[in-house]
């Protein structure tokens, strides 16, 4: 029997991005260079995106099967841009206090790059969840930071329980209280935790997952994030006591 090379193609993004994931969190089992199995029949609730205007269709697991290469997400792939959005809103309005309260230029142009890399992917899920008739979240929009940097995005409110790694609205008040060496060390702690939940939600997308493209957009955030944990922690190792 021979297998779809498109079904082949999506697996091997799917073992690469646990591999990324598992790497992440210290952990080695399972990354070999094996061909994984086919992607099987989601478990749970597909999306088909509607006509223009209109909202998506949702597919239960048993309509779905004999659908082949259909047009369709599953609610994982939805979920995740849905709410990563949020999880890198929250990461900006971060960066965005750095200039003002830290006297470090590398922490300073470590910021700026969070801010540019994360305000683009929270552009382009906006445009796939549009693509797809999806609602987008009204954080993506609502009160922008200019993209020359040269203001702030207003505070947002944040759904910090739903998702790994988010700060508390207690922690994200310290930080804006705080400045020179105190606010380096709470942002470089605060970040290194919200980019660790960032990579847990990479991790359960992969498992539930369907869309190749929302595949690979994780896959480059883990790979993203990793290495500004790396980056972040050697920073905070160099603070003073």
């Amino acid at each position: 029997m021979t297998t779809d090379p498109r079904i082949r193609r999506t697996g091997c993004r799917r073992a690469a991005l646990t591999c990324v994931v598992a790497l992440a969190l210290g952990l080695s089992a399972g990354c070999t260079a094996e061909e994984p199995a086919p992607v099987p029949t989601p478990s749970s609730a597909v999306l088909a995106p509607g006509k223009p205007g209109e909202p998506a269709e949702t597919i239960a697991p048993e309509d779905y099967e004999g659908m082949g290469d259909a047009d369709v997400v599953t609610e994982a792939d939805a979920d995740f841009m849905t709410r990563m959005i949020g999880h890198h809103a929250q990461a900006v309005e971060m960066a965005q206090l750095v200039p003002e309260r830290s006297g470090s230029a590398p922490l300073a142009k470590f910021a700026d790059r969070i801010r540019l890399t994360q305000d683009g992917e929270i552009d382009y899920m906006s445009r796939w969840l549009e693509d797809q008739g999806l609602p987008v979240p009204a954080v993506a929009t609502a009160s922008a930071a200019p993209s020359d940097g040269s203001g702030p995005r207003a505070p947002q409110a944040h759904d910090h329980g739903s998702m790994p790694g988010m700060l508390t609205e207690a922690e994200m008040t310290a930080l804006a209280d705080a400045d020179g060496t105190a606010f380096d060390r709470l942002f470089l702690e605060g970040m290194i935790k919200h980019h660790a939940g960032a990579l847990e939600m990479v991790d359960d997308l992969s498992a539930a997952g369907r869309d190749e493209t929302v595949q690979e957009f994780a896959a480059n955030v883990a790979a993203d994030q990793i290495a500004e944990i790396d980056r972040m922690s050697r920073l905070l190792d160099e603070l003073p006591g």
